[in-house]
């Protein structure tokens, strides 16, 4: 059911050194500031030969990964995202066999464009996983 790796995300409390760090200390391309106000956050893609990382911020004081800081205040990995061909029907598969999407339960636009979920970190390892639509 999934495919291939889309990216890493990784929680950060300075945008701005986070991507001077992967662009100038590793030489990496990275994207301007996007923001993502449906999902709280402001992210920047760090593009890699194989996948992407993806370098997540808080967007307002109430955005869902001010928690994750708060415990984690020098950032850290925040979610894995791969690719699904369907996502609804990987949805409607995954509830069946007991998996939790959290929220309404229904896709939202990510930061490129396409239908995302979440998946319950408590159901995968003690990971959160995001699926995008390929």
């Amino acid at each position: 059911m999934i495919g291939k790796l889309n990216h890493v995300a990784l929680a950060v409390p300075d945008l701005a050194a986070a991507a001077a760090l992967y662009r100038d200390t590793l030489g990496a391309s990275v994207s301007e500031p996007l923001d993502q106000p449906a999902h709280g956050v402001t992210v920047v893609f760090v593009t890699l030969p194989n996948t992407k990382i993806e370098l997540v911020h808080p967007l307002g004081d109430s955005s869902p990964l001010a928690g994750f800081l708060a415990k984690n205040p020098a950032g850290g990995i925040h979610h894995i995202c791969y690719e699904v061909e369907d996502i609804l029907a990987a949805r409607d598969r995954l509830k069946a066999s007991g998996a939790r999407v959290l929220g309404d339960g229904e896709p939202k636009i990510g930061a490129h464009g396409k239908p995302v979920l979440f998946l319950h970190p408590k159901d995968f390892l003690g990971t959160l996983v995001e699926l995008e639509q390929a």
